[in-house]
């Protein structure tokens, strides 16, 4: 029989934010800033005054953790479901700002009618400012120096209709919220992070989940101890300037904290930075800070030791939690590196991939990163770094290296780069899954799909990219260039024709049919078979009249051909032909990309 490793209590609402108050209970922003519009919480305070229940809220202990003179320091509870349930009520009840969505600090006041017949909630506004029968602010009633008598006598006095005795009755009830009781689900410490998952998945109605980089998250917010208040926000404020630059303004206006600290500095260059190539989230950060500096890929591991953990031991030393804050910080700070960042997303354009479109797996780009700072920290050759950093980018998206669930992938893989030399480790990788039959076999049939998103088709683009190769039948623009402007991918066998000819969906948008060709080219194109076209484009190299692009060299013509891997005997294909070219399509397009990744 299983041991519970939880407890269900209730508790005065005001028990409940005294431990707020005093850190009992720590607040991580696990959801980050307070999402709840006012009117929740005035539909919130309605359901206490009317005696409706709120639910649960979970918190999760800290285990307690062995200081260098022996002894135990508690830990403190996490709350990781009820965040905006509490935050409502230390905004209500004790009149404290909350961080709002845009990250500034606003202050809701939840106003009360008395006189209403059930007594009436309403968020604070002008019109409620002017009308004598509204509390304006109901955080004063629960105000320790607040003398509910007199309170309700000067109410009186200001509006003569109302009743005294039927008016104190209502503040009374009022002020007795605080004296309702909410649930509270206290998790052990010794929990495991799958454990605590499930837990809070079975109880939360929104079936929402929570990551192991919201647990890790709310480890390092909690603790003031080690920076942790202040490292949660570097990583916030990051990954929100990268999306936002124009926030960097807002930060210094309105966190003074923040803006006095070292960190703001560290990450004030993303006010400049236009880049979309890499936007990180929390997740992505945390992951590439933790895996590059403690050389672990699961991020479960990085919540028990920023806890203390001595996973040979099992049990929580306060010295051990003081250096995993410490590793951390070195990790996030060359992450939001303006030199590091900006030269691994130099590396990566250098390998062709120029736009985030071309990039579907962010696991394989965090991994680089990963890479990256990994490499440079050994002490390796820029040079071998940059290589090295583009091939495994790349073998990582051919292969579905971290598709799916990659922490046992980055466990596995950084433990290895750790443990020997990285030449010895890409070479063995690249020996057993990049095999001729790799290139030869398997390639070509992942090169059999309609996807146009398929990572094979998107490798190619990037083979193009840094051949800097023409678009098709272009004489100048470049598929870089169309990538760059959002141009079109088109078909080889225009669509309408075989469509026309009976072919289906999938048999017409297949990538080894698509190219990217500019818009005026394929419109003269039209619905016309290739042997026609490309039969006029020949001429025009003859006869010098243009019609398709500004091809006039049949040579030319014949490495325009080439480059975007399209068959010569294309010219006298017929509708019978199409599966053929298909085929040999996909055989040439292996074959650049081969060529492409051994010269990364």
């Amino acid at each position: 029989m299983k041991t519970q490793k939880y407890s269900v209590n209730q508790h005065l609402i005001e028990t409940v934010l005294a431990w707020v108050k005093s850190g009992e209970i720590a607040i991580p922003e696990i959801q980050r800033p307070f999402v709840w519009d006012a009117t929740k919480v005035r539909d919130l305070m309605d359901s206490l005054y009317q005696g409706y229940p709120v639910g649960y809220i979970i918190a999760w202990r800290n285990p307690n953790v062995k200081l260098k003179d022996g002894s135990q320091s508690a830990g403190k509870k996490i709350l990781i479901d009820g965040q905006q349930r509490v935050t409502a009520l230390t905004a209500a009840i004790l009149g404290q700002p909350v961080v709002n969505q845009d990250y500034r600090k606003v202050k809701i006041k939840i106003a009360f009618n008395p006189m209403d017949e059930n007594g009436k909630f309403e968020v604070f506004n002008t019109a409620i400012a002017k009308d004598s029968v509204w509390i304006p602010d109901i955080s004063e009633i629960f105000s320790s120096s607040v003398d509910l008598y007199d309170f309700v006598e000067d109410y009186c006095k200001r509006n003569p209709n109302a009743v005294n005795r039927e008016i104190f009755k209502k503040f009374d009830h009022l002020k007795k919220i605080i004296s309702k009781q909410i649930g509270l689900i206290e998790l052990d410490s010794d929990l495991d992070i799958e454990t605590v998952t499930e837990i809070f998945i079975r109880i939360n109605s929104k079936g929402v989940a929570l990551s192991q980089a919201d647990f890790a998250m709310s480890k390092i917010s909690v603790n003031e101890q080690y920076n942790g208040p202040i490292l949660r926000k570097c990583i916030d404020y990051f990954c929100h300037l990268a999306i936002a630059p124009e926030f960097w303004t807002q930060i210094k206006e309105t966190d003074h904290d923040f803006a006095a600290s070292p960190y703001f500095h560290k990450i004030s260059w993303m006010s400049k930075e236009k880049d979309d190539l890499y936007d990180p989230d929390y997740t992505d950060l945390l992951r590439v800070a933790f895996t590059s500096q403690f050389n672990r890929g699961k991020l479960a591991d990085l919540v028990s030791l920023l806890s203390g953990r001595n996973f040979e031991t099992r049990t929580y030393e306060d010295e051990i939690a003081k250096q995993s804050f410490e590793k951390l910080e070195q990790g996030i700070v060359s992450f939001v590196n303006e030199n590091n960042f900006k030269s691994f997303i130099m590396i990566i354009k250098s390998a062709g991939f120029i736009s985030p479109d071309l990039i579907r797996s962010k696991n394989a780009i965090n991994f680089a990163y990963i890479l990256y700072l990994k490499l440079k920290r050994l002490g390796h050759n820029p040079a071998d770094i940059e290589s090295y950093v583009r091939r495994w980018f790349v073998m990582s998206i051919l292969t579905g290296r971290y598709s799916g669930s990659p922490e046992s992938s980055f466990d596995y893989d950084i433990r290895q780069i750790a443990s020997r030399p990285f030449k010895e480790v890409i070479e063995a990788e690249e020996a057993g899954r990049l095999s001729s039959a790799f290139w030869e076999v398997t390639l070509v049939q992942q090169l059999e799909t309609s996807v146009a998103s398929s990572p094979y088709f998107n490798v190619f683009l990037a083979a193009q990219v840094k051949g800097a190769d023409k678009g098709f039948l272009s004489k100048d623009i470049t598929v870089a260039d169309m990538i760059n402007h959002k141009g079109d991918i088109h078909h080889i066998f225009p669509r309408d024709y075989l469509k026309k000819n009976g072919l289906s969906k999938i048999q017409y948008n297949q990538i080894a049919n698509y190219v990217y060709m500019q818009s005026e080219i394929n419109i003269k194109v039209g619905n016309k078979p290739p042997s026609q076209y490309l039969r006029e484009v020949e001429q025009q190299c003859t006869t010098g009249m243009l019609k398709y692009g500004g091809i006039q060299d049949r040579n030319e013509l014949l490495a325009n051909l080439e480059t975007s891997c399209v068959p010569p005997d294309i010219m006298t294909m017929s509708l019978q032909d199409y599966p053929d070219f298909l085929k040999q399509r996909r055989i040439l397009m292996a074959k650049k990309i081969q060529k492409y990744y051994f010269n990364l």
